[in-house]
């Protein structure tokens, strides 16, 4: 699993603004390998549809992943015909390849893709990609598995897709609904971030970066899709269902060893309402009181077996004593997974150790209770023994419900170390430019150019619009002109974004499209 570097911690959402940079606001990238008779119909009625309702600039990229049939030539073809099309070869397999490398270069706001058979009614897509401009959502999927879904297909795929997402529900706990339609989108920023922890390549690439996304708290938007099954598919059932298990394995195993900086996604504290601090009012106080008192059952019943079985073979108060300390250890670590959220090794052991003295102030409960019992009488039952015990263990449960609130899993108060999430309360986790925002004159804060003095309104239509005045709304790296002399457009396009890094830039802009009945005779659309 990935665990490099990354730009840092995102900036809060917010509505993409409406500006005149020239950069397309969507990205549409098509994967395809061996589509040499699919590829150019796809091509040609995603842009008909995009042209005729998209009411932004858009951008149509194929990227071909090592097809070894005439689709690259097609691919040219549509590029040099269509200004909207670009053409993105790369000489491996895999969709997740492709879709990373693409996406890494692209400089739109919002980057898209669907699959070359157009399984998917494209009246879908600007439902799509609206809860991301709007900045309500950070990812958005086509799901065939809402109850308003339209889908047609056969049983066996029906059977596979719905037993595949019940697999990730009980293994990942994943709450979105479906994994692998090839119809979904994802903010620029967000991507810029995520991307480089997602470590497949191949067809579990989409069910890797959604469930990283929801583990960090990434708001994932669902829109029910009407789908037709393409007859003609070239995907590998048993193969893809099996490098999709291993995926399941080594994500799930990422994550339980707290082996991914999921930290990196967190945004700016603030952002998320749960982040405000109100009055009189415990944060998750009903969650862990639920969560609690699972885990206290269950280990109130672990608890009594084990005693059960050592007083076989010791006296009351070891036997009190060894069970009470393995099912405190139990207990503790149960409570830090499950009720209070704490996930990874860090002050693990830390944890257990205050644990420990909880542990010992449940055992002089217990034990008290068993020497006032002994006590009072020479020889007591065994079901008095566990009827005191469970009385006991009752008033140490609470006890130890409210240490591990407020000591051992306590939340943090004004003047605490920042949270364990990375995300510090001052501007020191921002990006360069979101800490020269706050103030331009901190040390290390980059310098921003002001924005050159607007042009006369009566002159220049373009000094109609407003002009942004945060740093993260200065206009987009513009994309140098295609030349109808250049010999290979998509080299270019590599070398000029891909390689050079201005894609990290993470600036958004939206350009509003005249549409085709508007009165301006200048308009080349």
């Amino acid at each position: 699993m990935r665990t490099d570097s990354s730009p840092g911690t995102l900036p809060a959402r917010e509505h993409l603004p409406a500006a005149t940079a020239g950069t397309p606001v969507l990205d549409v990238v098509i994967p395809v390998y061996n589509e040499e008779k699919d590829l150019q119909p796809c091509v040609r009625r995603l842009h008909d549809h995009l042209t005729r309702t998209f009411p932004y600039s858009f951008r149509i990229t194929i990227a071909d992943n090592a097809s070894t049939d005439s689709t690259p030539l097609v691919a040219e073809r549509l590029a040099g015909l269509i200004p909207e099309v670009e053409n993105f070869r790369l000489e491996q397999k895999g969709r997740g390849r492709a879709l990373r490398t693409v996406w890494s270069a692209s400089d739109a706001p919002i980057l898209a893709y669907m699959d070359v058979d157009l399984s998917t009614d494209l009246n879908a897509l600007l439902p799509l990609v609206a809860p991301l401009i709007s900045g309500h959502s950070d990812l958005a999927i086509g799901s065939r598995l809402a109850r308003s879904s339209r889908v047609v297909r056969g049983p066996k795929r029906e059977f596979i897709s719905r037993a595949y997402n019940l697999i990730l529900r009980g293994s990942l706990q994943a709450r979105f609904s479906d994994a692998q339609c090839g119809f979904k989108a994802i903010r620029r920023d967000v991507a810029q971030i995520l991307l480089p922890l997602v470590e497949d390549t191949g067809w579990f690439f989409d069910t890797e970066m959604l469930v990283l996304a929801e583990r960090a708290g990434l708001r994932i938007h669902e829109v029910p899709v009407d789908w037709v099954d393409d007859p003609d598919s070239t995907v590998h059932i048993v193969k893809t269902a099996t490098d999709d298990l291993k995926g399941v394995w080594r994500v799930g195993r990422a994550l339980a060893t707290g082996s991914l900086s999921l930290d990196r996604l967190t945004r700016p504290f603030g952002d998320d309402p749960r982040d405000r601090d109100i009055m009189d009012v415990p944060k998750g106080l009903a969650r862990q009181l639920v969560g609690f008192c699972v885990v206290g059952g269950l280990s109130t019943l672990f608890y009594l077996l084990l005693y059960s079985g050592f007083r076989q073979f010791t006296g009351s108060q070891s036997a009190n004593a060894l069970a009470l300390l393995v099912s405190a250890v139990a207990n503790t670590a149960a409570n830090r997974r499950l009720t209070f959220g704490v996930r990874g090794r860090g002050g693990a052991v830390k944890h257990q150790a205050q644990g420990l003295v909880v542990f010992g102030i449940g055992l002089a409960l217990t034990s008290g209770s068993l020497f006032a019992l002994n006590t009072a009488t020479s020889s007591p039952a065994h079901s008095t023994e566990l009827a005191v015990l469970i009385a006991a263990n009752l008033a140490a449960t609470v006890l130890r419900f409210l240490l591990f609130r407020v000591w051992v899993f306590s939340d943090r108060r004004e003047g605490d170390e920042p949270p364990a999430t990375g995300v510090p309360s001052d501007a020191s986790h921002l990006p360069p430019a979101f800490r020269a925002a706050r103030d331009p004159h901190a040390p290390g804060a980059p310098f921003i150019p002001h924005a050159p003095t607007p042009a006369d309104p009566s002159t220049d239509p373009s000094a109609q619009w407003p002009q942004p005045s945060h740093p993260s709304q200065q206009p987009l790296p513009q994309r140098p002109a295609a030349s109808p002399h250049d010999p290979d457009p998509t080299t270019r396009f590599r070398a000029g974004e891909a390689a050079d890094g201005t894609w990290r830039d993470a600036t958004m802009q939206l350009q509003p499209v005249r549409r085709p009945h508007d009165t301006d005779p200048g308009d080349a659309r």
